[in-house]
């Protein structure tokens, strides 16, 4: 996963500001006479690094046939055997271990470890915002997709029809890319309310960033908050943000193997939308072939063509955010009935014993 390497640390911005993760301010000097500032937390660790040293890596010493001397890092590990498998057709393999992944001086299980760790505290923050959005009937979608598949496109058309029906449900945007407001500007412009959180290098959202953006962004009661995931097949899958389902977008104009590529985010996801179907006729996508993929990795996994150019499948689309959304708002009745219900049980012990 990204966080082995620390990818985007200290770099998330939250409309262009920097995002608070608990950490204070540390000031170094670089060689060059610059000035640096960043977060710097404690929680048990150290929290940065000037310079990344692999665990249990020791010094090493050798002569090249020169003359000359070069010394560097070297690691011995538990499992110091190759980090790679053959599958006997000349490809290498670096994702059979434990941790399904590979980082050059780390073992499988100190992997394992960063992993569990990050995920679980990730975790905590998701539940967190769970709740937030289910005491307010707030349905989240969480939609992934790799670039360009037609996502932002889809959310502005999605938000247009959904502002067009009688009684509609409030709508409100987090957009997620490394960099720019451009997909923010666009949905702003349709008059529903975004929120754009860049993650510099980092590759998708988390859920700290996502409780931050609900604070500021604060959708109302009943609503529908669309999360438009960093362009990514693979890390979105890991991170839970708290929300009711995720939603992959596979586009026509790519591969229908993704979903044996990436099987991952199809199979964490509960809808599949196939985009980009008005462009079947001028392509060799195979839309059948492109579901039984995906529900080999995912035998439950929903299923929608649509366009969104030309509004093809929105119909159901539309049929599918409304019957989640009764239900996220169905939940809230009934847990304000149960806590009615409970106070009015206390209400009558204190009675008798009064």
């Amino acid at each position: 996963m990204c966080n082995v390497c620390g990818c985007g640390a200290g770099e998330a911005r939250i409309e262009g500001e920097a995002l608070d993760r608990d950490g204070h301010e540390h000031e170094h000097v670089h060689a060059d006479g610059t000035v640096h500032r960043h977060a710097h937390g404690h929680e048990g660790e150290h929290a940065h690094s000037h310079q990344w040293v692999p665990a249990g890596a020791h010094g090493h010493r050798h002569q090249h046939a020169d003359g000359t001397w070069h010394s560097h890092d070297h690691v011995h590990t538990a499992d110091h055997a190759h980090p790679h498998t053959d599958a006997g057709d000349g490809s290498l393999h670096y994702g059979h271990g434990p941790a399904g992944a590979h980082a050059p001086g780390m073992s499988q299980a100190q992997m394992v470890k960063i992993e569990q760790n990050i995920l679980a505290k990730n975790d905590g923050y998701a539940e967190r915002n769970r709740g937030w959005l289910a005491d307010r009937g707030i349905l989240a979608l969480n939609l992934v997709s790799s670039p360009g598949s037609g996502k932002t496109t889809l959310l502005v058309r999605t938000i247009d029809a959904l502002k067009a029906r009688p009684g509609a449900a409030p709508v409100a945007v987090v957009e997620g890319d490394q960099q720019t407001s451009f997909d923010a500007e666009r949905i702003r412009a349709t008059g529903a309310p975004a929120l754009q959180i860049n993650t510099g290098k980092g590759c998708h959202l988390d859920a700290l960033m996502v409780g931050h953006a609900l604070e500021k962004l604060a959708p109302p009661d009943d609503s529908v908050l669309l999360i438009e995931n960093v362009g990514n097949l693979v890390c979105p899958a890991a991170f839970d943000l708290g929300e009711a389902a995720k939603v992959v977008v596979l586009s026509v104009t790519e591969g229908e193997d993704k979903p044996l590529k990436y099987p991952d985010m199809f199979a964490a996801a509960s809808l599949m939308l196939v985009n980009k179907v008005d462009l079947l006729p001028y392509l060799t996508f195979d839309v059948a072939r492109a579901i039984d993929f995906a529900r080999r990795v995912n035998p439950q996994l929903q299923v929608i063509q649509v366009s969104a150019t030309t509004g093809a499948g929105f119909d159901e689309w539309l049929g599918w955010i409304d019957a989640r959304l009764a239900a996220a708002r169905a939940a809230r009745v009934a847990t304000v009935d149960q806590l009615r219900a409970r106070i009015a049980q206390l209400e009558a012990q204190l009675a008798a014993k009064g």
